[in-house]
């Protein structure tokens, strides 16, 4: 028992180096897709270069054990010049730790390293989970839910009828057949959900580039959004002059051209929300990703229609993405149009080191 409890205290120790290793390292987590690479269903396994796992180092015994010149600590029989040998063997190589943390786990240290406040969803929504309710009585149960008066009731009755009640001295002792117990049933109950509408802008002056850092910001949403919600469902859209729903797969990967119409994104995404995910029955994130450089005439149609947007929302995210050819005006418009409004948020995603910031900004308003 004692060693099976210290090896328990050994291991939530190594957690939480391991933990704080994470977290010190999380920047450049975000910024690469190490692990969306090692994503399995329910856990992501990291390397952390920075954990060397304890190992013996052996050399050629050139004395007994424990005899000759040397102090604790130093490496075994090394060459004079205490740099070992440099030529190829076959022993096993030093690799870099690898640890598994559950999805749950990773969001907790997104949160605490973003700061993020949890989320309060709007209310009951569409997913159902199992919840127990007593609500009957059953002839057998656990002594903790014996029902007590009705087992008295019972008792009392039976004595009664038997004749063996004494009302001069009214004692009732329930016999095993006496005796009633609370029972109970799962009920459905209605547990909060959320949808995330990821748009995409797709012209020719995406690149697969930009695609990453919207993959990877995607990663990082999802994972917290999870952590938030029971359910969290996906559509995905991508637009240049026309919009269209698509997969995942496609959303990451499909390299179009043509011109942009930011309006056409808007158009299907209000389109959707009506049609499929009315706000009374979901929580709603929708969010886009372009490179700003709308058609010119298209602005006042793409703000109007975000404007009926953001009130189905809990939140509406603008992420610009900076290519070779800079930026286009589109944030501004919007900053112009809807500024101040606490469900519209705008970030400037310049490469992967911007994503950290973006995340903050996107997810820190706990709505």
């Amino acid at each position: 028992m004692y060693q099976s409890k210290r090896i328990e205290r050994d291991r939530a120790r190594f957690k939480k180096i391991v933990h704080g290793a994470i977290r010190s390292g999380i920047r450049k987590y975000l910024s690469h897709g190490e692990m969306i690479g090692r994503k399995g269903k329910d856990l992501v396994s990291i390397p952390l270069p920075q954990l060397e796992i304890p190992r013996f180092r052996f050399g050629q015994a050139q004395k007994g054990v424990g005899q000759g010149d040397g102090n604790p600590g130093d490496p075994l029989a090394l060459d004079p010049d205490g740099q070992g040998k440099r030529e190829a063997g076959s022993d096993p190589a030093e690799h870099l730790l690898e640890v598994e943390l559950t999805l749950e786990e990773l969001a907790v240290i997104l949160g605490e390293e973003l700061a993020l406040p949890r989320i309060e969803p709007r209310g009951k929504k569409n997913i159902v989970t199992q919840k127990d309710k007593y609500h009957s009585i059953a002839r057998t149960g656990p002594e903790a839910l014996r029902h007590f008066k009705r087992t008295f009731r019972q008792a009392l009755r039976r004595q009664v009828i038997s004749g063996t009640y004494d009302p001069e001295d009214p004692r009732v002792w329930p016999f095993k057949e006496d005796k009633l117990f609370r029972s109970w049933k799962a009920l459905p109950e209605r547990e909060s959900n959320a949808v995330v509408i990821y748009m995409m802008d797709v012209s020719g002056s995406m690149g697969d580039e930009q695609k990453e850092w919207v993959r990877l910001t995607s990663f990082w949403i999802d994972t917290w959004l999870t952590s938030q919600y029971r359910g969290v469902e996906r559509r995905f859209i991508i637009h240049d002059a026309e919009a269209r729903e698509v997969d995942s797969e496609t959303f990451f990967h499909t390299r179009e051209s043509g011109g942009t119409k930011i309006s056409s994104a808007y158009e299907l995404c209000l389109k959707m929300i009506r049609h499929s995910f009315p706000p009374e029955d979901y929580n709603l994130y929708p969010f886009h990703f372009s490179d700003g450089d709308n058609f010119s005439d298209d602005d006042e149609r793409a703000l109007n229609l975000l404007s009926e947007i953001l009130p189905l929302s809990n939140l509406f995210c603008y992420g610009q993405v900076e290519t070779l050819y800079g930026g286009g005006s589109f944030m501004k418009s919007i900053q112009g149009r809807i500024d101040g409004d606490e469900k519209m948020v705008v970030a400037q995603i310049r490469g992967r080191e911007s994503i950290f910031d973006a995340l903050q900004s996107f997810l820190g308003t706990g709505r």
